[in-house]
């Protein structure tokens, strides 16, 4: 089986609800995702696929939707408010944990149509959480 992983940074906010402890708040993070595509085969050109095909289409999506932008649970009362002023958000049905927003970059990833086995999301240096696709 061959792999390849390519490193995206970004940056993000988010507030977890119905949290108890000092992320109920506002806050942001420097964010690293690594996503991890497999093949059991190479192509053509001897690759599981292109760094700049994971490029274009994983880092373009997340700079455009996810990087400087609050992820917030689609029922967050602050929600109205940045509509009104216009703000960079990005509702999620669950709490924007490091697991959920893992996930969501695993299944955009997967939507299209690139082979991902795994997408880990650093939120701190110390701390990442992974999914791993079934």
């Amino acid at each position: 089986m061959y792999t390849v992983t390519k490193e995206i940074y970004f940056c993000y906010g988010h507030r977890l609800m119905n949290y108890d402890g000092p992320c109920k708040y506002l806050h942001g993070h420097n964010g690293k995702v690594e996503v991890e595509l497999e093949r059991e085969k190479l192509d053509g050109r001897g690759m599981v696929v292109d760094f700049s095909e994971i490029k274009n289409a994983i880092k373009d999506w997340i700079d455009r939707t996810l990087d400087h932008t609050m992820l917030l649970r689609k029922d967050d009362p602050l929600i109205p408010l940045l509509k009104e002023k216009k703000e960079r958000f990005y509702v999620m049905d669950e709490n924007p944990t490091a697991e959920s927003i893992a996930r969501l970059i695993f299944d955009y990833t997967r939507s299209q149509k690139l082979p991902v086995m795994r997408v880990t999301l650093w939120e701190t240096e110390s701390s990442f959480a992974t999914y791993r696709g079934t």
